[in-house]
């Protein structure tokens, strides 16, 4: 679960990494470092779009590059073009390594057959999400994808056929999917996430 991913200081995903093939980052992050490694290594295709996204998402971006960090292992450093020294995994913001692990998971060529992912929007700014949702629907061509979310930021960029509004009433929950509610004539005044913030779709607590 995106939500759940430590990153405090002697987390796994913001120490140097066991060098191993890896085609997915870990579910907490542990494997990021080889996964990354081993996708530039072995699907540079595949790892060239991630370079790709990260400079879409950070302009000043530069490059990702693995140093040796001692017997068997690798770290991992981020280049930013305005500074002179790329800085290392335990000097990133919560924020760019959250990214960070999400494409590498959504842009695996191993995605399982099921993907959940929860609250992925947790500590991104505004306006990566659009990305993201991008992302989100190129993984959904490879894998049955199902993310959860109480984020109008991140609703506002989903088409009603991609929502499923769940609602709790007695105990009781029923879903539905937003292309079922007839919202043609509100969408032609107000975004999606408006129109949850306005209880139009329900799904508010």
């Amino acid at each position: 679960k995106s939500s759940e991913l430590n990153f405090g200081p002697q987390s796994p995903i913001r120490l140097p990494q066991l060098v191993r093939p890896a085609t997915l980052p870990g579910f907490k992050g542990e494997d990021l470092v080889s996964c990354l490694y081993y996708l530039r290594e072995s699907y540079p295709d595949q790892f060239e779009i991630i370079e790709d996204t990260l400079f879409a998402a950070f302009p000043d971006f530069e490059k990702l590059s693995f140093p040796p960090a001692g017997e068997g292992t690798l770290a991992m450093t981020w280049k930013d073009k305005n500074f002179s020294k790329p800085s290392y995994m335990h000097q990133l913001s919560e924020g760019t390594l959250r990214f960070l692990w999400l494409i590498s998971f959504l842009l695996s060529p191993d995605l399982p057959a099921v993907t959940l992912i929860d609250e992925p929007e947790v500590s991104l700014h505004p306006e990566l999400l659009q990305l993201l949702v991008d992302l989100m629907r190129e993984a959904s061509e490879r894998s049955q994808l199902i993310v959860t979310t109480h984020s109008d930021r991140l609703i506002r960029f989903l088409e009603p056929k991609e929502v499923v509004v769940c609602d709790m009433e007695d105990g009781v929950t029923t879903m539905k999917w937003g292309d079922s509610i007839k919202l043609d004539h509100w969408l032609k005044d107000y975004s999606l996430d408006q129109l949850w913030a306005m209880n139009i779709i329900g799904g508010r607590p």
